[in-house]
């Protein structure tokens, strides 16, 4: 029996990769560090401006890593342990994280700030082309 799934739709051509991707971003489920994300109207009309804002309390901009990888904004943090310090209790662990977001086409990031524990990462989404291209018709007898 074969599994059917929303893109399994003759009409929606070339979509598998998007529900490959939407299987694998379900599937991680850790809600470690906290996010918000926000829309930042853009004054000239080139297109809305996105702001991800983590909470990364404990991490400096060293611990910290933005990248984008294919179509994915990926960031990592990665804290040592401190083995000069001697805890008598432990309650803020050294805790690795990563949080993958993914990136509509046309995306991309204009930069990342880190300040106050909140990191915020900045992206610009261009106004869509609209691209109309006309097909012509071979006729064969």
């Amino acid at each position: 029996m074969t599994r059917m799934t929303p893109f399994s739709s003759p009409l929606l051509l070339g979509f598998d990769t998007i529900e490959k991707t939407l299987e694998r971003v379900a599937k991680s489920g850790d809600g470690y560090p906290p996010y918000n994300i926000e829309r930042l109207r853009a004054t000239n009309g080139s297109g809305d401006k996105l702001r991800i804002t983590l909470a990364v309390a404990g991490f400096s901009e060293a611990d910290l890593e933005v990248t984008v990888e294919d179509s994915e904004l990926v960031v990592r943090g990665r804290q040592a342990d401190d083995t000069e310090r001697e805890y008598l209790h432990r309650g803020i662990a050294a805790r690795q994280f990563q949080r993958i977001f993914v990136l509509a086409d046309g995306m991309k990031v204009a930069g990342a700030e880190l300040k106050n524990g909140l990191l915020a990462i900045d992206l610009d989404r261009p106004e869509p082309e609209r691209l109309v291209r006309k097909i012509n018709i071979s006729v064969t007898d």
